[in-house]
């Protein structure tokens, strides 16, 4: 059976506080339930699936206090504010808002549903965390590129934020070779946010698969507010098969959906026999 390896997205840090400070922990919390997942998408004997998820959540964190989900918009730092408003016009709201960095955020706030409040307050601290602190991106990548290292998986599936994170480890470490890569839910082709600031930067408006993948399979719900675009083909080099799908209209982003989704089933199936 094939190794897998899954990198986790935004919103894990509560894993991290539950397991007592253990990224270990964290870790093997999450394995279990990702083999659940993705056994409800293959059906047949439930087995191990993972061998190890990447974990790296803990090093976006100040580590003082809880989730970040609990912090209000108003106190969001700079950085924070300012993927919240790139994410904002990705999306298409507030896109003639002028005035003041925090009245915008505030404003903002009104005009989301709670699903997408909710969010958006763990997507912009973390991701701010990620691509303006060299530090804490370092150590994300990493411990990424450290578990793919140790297990040596045919198979990656990285997930949201865990996709943009799995790519610069990827391209960082390109020794590290693999088969697949499946990205869901990735919002690796996000403008103004994400796309511009990665590592290795784009060239000529395109980014490129990593070196050492062999296969790359991009998968999004077509109303993932985090996959904007869902379509990463029109931002990359290198993707064999995108499908967009249509997950749930209310629970469009959790891996929980993404791992039992029929769409994996024909592109996991050579692996696992």
């Amino acid at each position: 059976m094939a190794v897998i390896v899954g990198v986790h997205g935004i919103g894990k840090y509560n894993y991290y506080l539950q397991a007592g400070r253990s990224a270990a922990g964290a870790a093997e919390a999450m394995r279990r339930k990702w083999d659940r997942y993705l056994h409800a998408a293959l059906g047949g004997e439930a087995r191990a699936y993972f061998t190890e998820i990447a974990y790296f959540s803990h090093h976006l964190h100040d580590g003082k206090g809880g989730d970040d989900a609990r912090r209000s918009f108003a106190a969001m730092e700079s950085p924070a504010q300012q993927v919240l408003a790139g994410w904002a016009k990705n999306l298409g709201v507030g896109e003639h808002v002028t005035g003041v960095l925090k009245s915008f955020t505030g404003w903002l706030l009104t005009k989301l549903d709670d699903r997408s409040a909710a969010f958006a307050k763990l997507f912009a601290p973390e991701v701010a965390a990620y691509l303006t602190d060299q530090a804490k991106r370092e150590k994300s990548r990493q411990a990424v590129a450290e578990v793919i290292r140790r297990n040596r998986p045919q198979v990656v599936i990285a997930h949201s934020l865990g996709s943009v994170v799995a790519y610069e480890a990827l391209w960082a470490h390109p020794e590290l070779e693999i088969d697949l890569l499946i990205t869901l839910g990735s919002p690796l082709g996000m403008r103004n946010v994400i796309f511009e600031r990665l590592l290795p930067a784009p060239i000529n408006g395109r980014g490129e698969r990593p070196r050492g993948v062999r296969r790359w399979v991009n998968i999004a719900d077509k109303d993932d507010i985090a996959a904007i675009p869902p379509d990463l083909r029109g931002s990359f080099t290198g993707i064999d098969v995108e499908e967009l799908v249509n997950l749930d209209w209310i629970d469009f982003h959790t891996v929980e959906k993404y791992l039992g989704c029929p769409a994996l089933d024909s592109h996991l199936r050579p692996f696992l026999a």
